[in-house]
């Protein structure tokens, strides 16, 4: 089959297809998501830069392995890397034998609550989501060495327990796993049979990535319009994709795009900081123009599915809480901070909600439907 005569909107169903036969994804959004990565990553230079891919489940047995292992048939130039450091990963990104698709299992062993710190490896993952990233090394003997920049730009997918820094969560497209119910099948996988299937499909979408190229190349695909910022960066390759294939993938692609942001969006809980403004917001202010510290915390702590009562073995107290709100600013530009608050037996110190009202509108998701938050009454 000639370049000239793949049907790129085909081409991506027998992709899809292959994927439907070994894996159960959570919805058909990540079947589209997941077909239209495998082909993005046959054309890397095309684009600014290059979502993650990131299987994610709470429980072993959920299908993430089995995800990646078909992702690894599809992708150029696959590398599996468990536990690899992040120096053989931007050696082997920047090496001569070009390009590797790093698939990355058990994440979780990296970035875990057991795993300590590895911002090296975190600093290289988030570097390589640009085109322009670039990893900086000393390389040399002794005092005779010089400072180099490896290129660490390649398309990562990656595999795990648990969920991912905010920093790489952000920069991915998530598909949640889930352990598969008793109706639901998939086709056992046989390496030594269904790999060269993979591959089959893999030397296609090369072929066909030769031929789209010209039309892919630095294009900025229209986004449905409630897609912008750190979302847009990434699913603008993976829409790209879809309108060089043409047919159903134009569509498919942008539903999908809204279904699985819109998903990460309601999973994300942001920063502790943001879950302290989103909770004053919805659960301690609404109604309420100002409350004594004693009563903020007194709420805080009675929430049930919250952190608060609970921060590293202590209670969060006045002294966590101020700290925390004055790294958030008031309309004014003014660092929020405790103000005097009057009541029948003194004077209290405590929170206005006009001064929280600028950092919920810039910071928080949208307040749940139909509540009165009380910056509004505080306006």
């Amino acid at each position: 089959m000639t370049q000239e005569h793949i049907d790129g909107a085909a081409l991506l169903n027998d992709v899809e297809r292959f994927h439907r036969r070994f894996n159960v994804f959570p919805t058909e959004a990540a079947y589209v998501a997941v077909a239209l990565w495998d082909a993005h990553a046959h054309l890397l230079d095309c684009f600014d830069s290059t979502p993650r891919l990131a299987f994610l489940s709470p429980e072993p047995g959920s299908g993430k392995s089995r995800a990646l292992e078909i992702v690894e048939t599809l992708v150029p130039q696959p590398m599996v890397a468990v536990n690899a450091s992040a120096a053989a990963l931007f050696r082997a990104v920047s090496g001569a034998e070009g390009r590797p698709t790093i698939l990355f299992d058990e994440i979780d062993t990296v970035f875990g609550p057991k795993a300590g710190e590895n911002e090296e490896l975190r600093g290289f993952l988030n570097a390589g989501h640009r085109r322009s990233g670039v990893t900086y090394r000393c390389v040399g003997d002794g005092g005779n060495q010089s400072v180099v920049a490896f290129p660490s730009y390649c398309a990562v997918a990656v595999a795990g327990l648990g969920s991912l820094p905010d920093t790489i969560l952000t920069r991915s497209v998530i598909v949640r796993m889930r352990r598969r119910a008793r109706n639901e099948k998939a086709e056992p996988f046989r390496a030594r049979v269904h790999t060269a299937q993979g591959h089959a499909l893999r030397d296609q979408l090369a072929a066909w990535a030769d031929h789209v190229r010209p039309k892919v190349d630095g294009v900025f695909p229209v986004m449905p319009e409630e897609v912008t910022d750190r979302p847009a960066d990434v699913w603008e390759p993976l829409i790209a994709v879809a309108d060089a294939a043409g047919g159903a993938w134009p569509e498919r692609a942008r539903t999908a795009c809204v279904e699985l942001v819109n998903a990460a969006k309601q999973d994300d809980k942001g920063s502790i900081g943001i879950r302290l403004l989103t909770d004053l917001r919805d659960q301690v202010f609404p109604g309420i123009d100002r409350l004594p510290t004693v009563a903020i915390l007194d709420r805080l702590h009675s929430l049930d599915e919250a952190p608060w009562a609970d921060m590293g073995g202590r209670p969060l107290d006045a002294r966590g809480l101020a700290k925390m709100l004055r790294e958030y600013m008031t309309g004014d530009n003014t660092p929020i901070a405790a103000r005097n608050i009057k009541s029948g037996t003194g004077v209290l110190k405590g929170y206005y909600a006009a001064d929280l009202a600028d950092a919920w509108t810039r910071y928080c998701p949208p307040p749940p439907a139909g509540s009165a938050t009380s910056a509004t009454s505080a306006t």
